[in-house]
């Protein structure tokens, strides 16, 4: 997993890196790596975005941390369905292991805008919506430069082993 430096954005989201439900999502990939890195990553540009603003960046980042908080598979079939549900199923989880208060209920029910047609009530919520956006965006496309990669190294591979064939 990948750690940031930083004690005050570990100590809020130790409660939930540490619990067992939540890490149950480091086994559902999501954007090229896992449910949980994402949240991780998503929670500290959270944490650093709204402390730097002076909101309330210990909700924001709690919320953000448990924003993708459940345990299926998003598949192709039905998949703009999934994408509407989970942040309802994020909000059930969340409330069941640990209690929301409403900005975190909003910023977790709300940061699928628009495809989940219901608008963000506070600015945080806003900020984790891009934040997640912008994150997932990044992940794909860290995704598939390996995946590229891999596939130009495996290219290379199978045409020097053909040319020393021919030698």
């Amino acid at each position: 997993m990948m750690k940031y430096n930083n004690k005050e954005f570990e100590n809020i989201v130790n409660e939930y890196i540490t619990h067992p439900e939540v890490c149950k999502m480091k086994k559902y990939a999501h954007h090229g790596i896992n449910r949980f890195e994402h949240s991780y990553r998503v929670a500290y540009h959270t944490y650093k975005v709204t402390k730097f603003l002076h909101l309330d960046y210990i909700s924001s980042t709690k919320a953000a941390m448990l924003h993708d908080f459940f345990l299926d598979e998003v598949s192709d079939e039905g998949a703009i369905a999934k994408l509407r549900r989970h942040p309802n199923a994020a909000v059930d989880n969340s409330k069941k292991y640990f209690g929301l208060t409403d900005k975190e209920e909003d910023i977790i029910r709300t940061h699928m805008f628009p495809i989940t047609f219901r608008p963000p009530k506070y600015l945080e919520s806003w900020i984790v919506d891009i934040i997640d956006d912008y994150s997932s965006i990044y992940e794909r496309g860290i995704s598939t430069t390996k995946s590229i990669k891999a596939s130009v190294n495996f290219g290379i591979i199978v045409l020097v082993t053909i040319f020393k064939s021919i030698i």
